[in-house]
C-alpha cells in the first residue's frame, strides 16, 4: 500500500489540543488530487480516535484555499468505474469530517471553488476573510456540482443553493456570511485573531458534551421532527449524566466556575 505525500497536507497540534491541518499544494490551487483525499482521510481517520483532540483548523496555504478536483487527473483518465471511485472518496472524507467528534473550522483566506466549496460548507464552522469568493462552478465545464450540492443545500437555502449550482456564479464572502455558508468574515489580517476567537470558545467546554452534541446535531437534522425530539432527549439525558455536565449545574447553583 502506497502512502500519500505527507508534504500535502501539513498538520500541527498545540498544547490544547488544537489541530491545524494545512492543504498544501499551492501550485495547483490546494486542488482535491487523490492524493490529496488520501492524505485528508488518512489524518481524518487518525483525529477521530485521539482523544487529546479538542479543535481542527483546516487551512490552505497559497493564493486559493480549495480549487476543487483535480481536473487535469480527472481528464486523463474517463471511465465511468473512476469517476464513481474518485467521488465516492471525496463523500468518504466529507463524511469523516461531519463525523469526528469535534468541530472542524475552515479558515478561508482565498477562492473556494465546486468541491473546495463542498470542504467549507462541510466543516462545521467556517471563517473567511473579506476577499474570500464562493463557487460551485462545475456547470460552467459542463459537469453539474453533484455531490458538493449536498453539502451546500444543507447549509444555504434552496434558491440560494440551486442559482449558485446552475449559474456558477461566485458569492462573495460577505454574501456567503448573508447565505450562512460561513460564519464570520473579517478582514485578511484579523484572519487567525478571528479563528482563535472561536477555538478558545470551543476548547473552554467539556469535550464529552461537544462530541455528543455534534453527533446530535447532524442525525437530527436528518429526522422528522417527532423523531429528532426522541434522539435529542435520548442524548440531553445522557449528556446530563456526564460528570461534566454535572459539574458545570453545580457550579453555577454554588455561583463558582466548574472545575473541568
Amino acid at each position: 500500500m502506497t502512502h500519500p505525500d505527507e508534504s500535502l497536507l501539513l498538520r500541527t497540534q498545540d498544547a490544547r489540543g488544537v489541530v491545524t491541518l494545512t492543504l498544501n499544494r499551492p501550485q495547483a490551487f490546494n486542488s482535491l488530487s487523490e492524493a490529496m483525499l488520501a492524505a485528508l482521510q488518512t489524518e481524518l481517520d487518525g483525529l477521530a480516535d485521539d482523544p487529546s483532540v479538542r479543535c481542527v483548523v483546516l487551512a490552505a496555504a497559497g493564493r486559493a484555499y480549495c480549487a476543487g478536483h483535480d481536473l487535469k487527473e480527472m481528464r486523463a483518465e474517463p471511465s465511468l468505474g473512476y469517476y464513481r471511485d474518485l467521488f465516492t472518496r471525496c463523500g468518504k472524507v466529507m463524511l469523516a469530517i461531519q463525523r469526528l467528534p469535534v468541530p472542524v473550522i475552515a479558515r478561508v483566506h482565498g477562492v473556494a471553488t465546486a468541491a473546495g466549496c463542498q470542504l467549507v460548507a462541510t466543516c462545521d464552522l467556517a471563517v473567511a476573510v473579506e476577499t474570500a469568493r464562493f463557487a460551485v462552478s462545475g456547470v460552467n465545464l459542463g459537469l453539474f456540482c453533484a455531490t458538493p450540492s449536498v453539502a451546500l443545500s444543507r447549509n444555504v437555502g434552496r434558491k440560494t443553493a440551486f442559482e449558485m449550482l446552475v449559474t456558477g456564479e461566485f458569492l462573495s464572502a460577505s454574501e456567503a456570511l448573508a447565505k450562512g455558508l460561513v460564519n464570520r468574515v473579517v478582514p485578511a489580517q484579523a484572519l487567525d485573531a478571528e479563528v482563535e476567537r472561536l477555538v478558545a470558545s470551543i476548547v473552554a467546554k467539556p469535550r464529552a458534551a461537544v462530541a455528543m452534541g455534534k453527533a446530535l446535531f447532524y442525525r437530527q437534522l436528518e429526522m422528522g421532527v417527532e423523531a429528532a425530539y426522541q434522539t435529542a432527549v435520548q442524548t440531553m439525558a445522557c449528556n446530563m449524566m456526564d460528570e461534566s455536565a454535572l459539574e458545570g449545574v453545580q457550579a453555577f447553583i454554588d455561583k463558582r466556575p466548574p472545575n473541568w
